[in-house]
């Protein structure tokens, strides 16, 4: 591996870096330079597969110039519109291709600027819909262990992840949690287990013990990704929908990075049959290019809070400086025109039993512990070795020095490659892989 030095590329103390151990990596940091297609640059020119599209969001592989000039002819024309009691034609313009891709039903949208700010917007669209409509007692929400739903104060208590909660306290008090998927008995499943819907029990039990007419919402990622890739057993969001309905809760999917044809259809909520009332998004909205991020509501969600308010004035006090950003809604026009030309997500789906087959192939090294796949998502969990999550650190690190960059958490090594990705694309992918964990 070649360093890359402070004299050649500037000082790297000042950057406090996000998710990363910045004593370690500023001793021996590890760069990217330049990005195309499936491949992400080193500074000496080495060429790196990504396998994790990204962060989960360079759906269309990357630096594409479609992209680039929709931005580029944007900032040149309007590049900032403040979005409080003004707006510009972009953002409607985008919120209606949007919603040819939603379920139906979900057809009002919300721009924010991330997914974990799309995720408490939709905490606030869940209390203030219930407030509005004389409920305002409906303050508790449910999550699940080992989700992610962002790192804001709301995100972080929803989210069921430790590292992310234990050096900022529970956040908000009024968060529960029912148990995680991940049974023992479907290791190395492709797909959606068999075994498990009767998890979704656990909110059933959360509404005797709590009072189900005091929680305001349940949010759940269809497939939870960031822990490492736990497919929905079967029945099992079906179930969660049914119990939503018989309590009066509303049921918010975090689409984040299942959206946008990573489960080989338009949405989690299409791939699983299961319709929410609220849905977050980001990542792939805009293929990383631009920050951005949106929730799509039910009109009767959008109705109720805007009926309620005054007839000259704000009905829902809530907003960012740069939501519908214009040169964000120029990239996520661009990239939907991607989708709809390329077939991204008929491309996915078509993908899917390849890719799924070839890390799966993985089962028979022995350092490898399970594998979860559903569409064009899958994880490979290690065996602890010390401290927990080392051995799946110092594995990714060392795959950047083979050519080869996805992202981990704890012992699972996560894939999602960008949904351009051909089939000798996966052969790479996951021929590096097996070379080094075969040493692993």
């Amino acid at each position: 591996m070649t360093q890359a030095g402070t004299h050649a590329l500037g000082e790297l103390e000042p950057f406090w870096m996000p998710f990363s151990p910045n004593k370690e990596f500023k001793k021996e940091p590890r760069l990217f330079v330049r990005g195309e297609g499936m491949y992400l640059y080193a500074p000496d020119g080495r060429a790196l597969i990504d396998a994790s599209a990204g962060l989960f969001c360079v759906a269309a592989g990357h630096c594409r110039p479609e992209i680039a000039e929709a931005v580029y002819r944007q900032l040149k024309t309007l590049d900032y519109a403040g979005g409080f009691l003004r707006a510009h034609p972009k953002a409607f313009e985008l919120a209606n291709r949007i919603i040819e891709y939603t379920p139906a039903g979900l057809n009002r949208v919300f721009f924010v600027n991330s997914g974990s700010e799309a995720v408490d917007t939709a905490m606030k669209m869940a209390l203030m819909y219930h407030r509005v409509r004389g409920q305002a007692q409906r303050q508790v929400f449910v999550s699940r262990e080992r989700a992610y739903h962002g790192v804001n104060l709301g995100g972080v208590a929803l989210g069921g992840m430790v590292n992310n909660r234990r050096a900022f306290g529970t956040g908000l008090p009024v968060v529960y949690h029912m148990r995680h998927t991940a049974l023992p008995e479907n290791r190395m499943v492709k797909g959606q287990p068999e075994r498990g819907a009767e998890l979704a029990e656990d909110l059933q039990r959360l509404c005797q013990l709590y009072g189900g007419e005091n929680i305001a919402a349940v949010f759940v990622e269809p497939t939870a990704g960031s822990c490492g890739c736990l497919p929905p057993p079967k029945g099992y969001l079906d179930r969660l929908r049914q119990i939503c309905d018989q309590h009066g809760i509303l049921l918010v999917f975090d689409e984040v990075i299942c959206g946008w044809g990573r489960m080989g259809a338009n949405f989690g909520a299409q791939a699983f049959g299961v319709t929410p009332d609220l849905m977050t998004m980001a990542k792939a909205l805009t293929n990383g290019a631009q920050p951005m991020g949106a929730v799509v509501a039910r009109q009767s969600i959008y109705d109720a809070i805007t009926e309620a308010g005054p007839e000259r004035g704000i009905e829902f006090f809530h907003g960012y400086t740069y939501s519908a950003h214009p040169a964000a809604c120029a990239a996520g026009l661009a990239m939907l025109d991607i989708f709809a030309k390329e077939h991204l997500i008929d491309r996915a789906r078509q993908m899917s039993p390849y890719f799924t087959d070839a890390v799966h192939a993985l089962s028979d090294l022995p350092c490898v512990s399970d594998i979860r796949s559903v569409g064009m998502l899958a994880a490979v969990e290690l065996h602890a070795q010390g401290t927990p999550g080392a051995r799946g650190h110092e594995v990714q690190k060392r795959l950047y020095d083979r050519g080869l960059h996805l992202k981990a958490t704890g012992e699972s090594l996560i894939l999602a490659p960008p949904l351009v990705a051909e089939r000798g694309h996966i052969d790479e992918i996951v021929g590096k892989l097996r070379a080094l964990l075969s040493e692993a």
